[in-house]
């Protein structure tokens, strides 16, 4: 199955989550925090303004973000745990030290 976001939402991977405490002790899986960092997946084509006009969202597939601890909807996907937000819970983009690289 092929999942299209519509409007201006996100599909996201939520990146994984220590599974050890810095003195080494196993956390069971319902005890850890889930963290506030993923992937992006798949964008929609964005919203629309008063006008009517599309405005593009600034995120694309493959960036890695930043986002509220509570922000988006848990689904499914093809046996995937994936988040499903508006591009409004997305707090900024995480510049991987490649692309700050290229940048400069």
């Amino acid at each position: 199955m092929k999942f299209r976001p519509l409007h201006d939402r996100v599909v996201v991977r939520r990146a994984e989550g220590d599974t050890k405490s810095k003195g080494g002790i196993i956390i069971p899986d319902n005890a850890k925090e889930k963290p506030a960092e993923g992937e992006v997946i798949a964008v929609g084509p964005g919203a629309r303004d008063e006008n009517g006009a599309l405005v593009p969202l600034d995120v694309k597939a493959g960036d890695l973000i930043l986002f509220g601890k509570w922000s988006g909807t848990e689904v499914k996907i093809d046996g995937e745990d994936l988040l499903i937000m508006k591009e409004a819970d997305i707090m900024g983009v995480i510049e991987r030290a490649v692309e700050a690289k290229k940048a400069a």
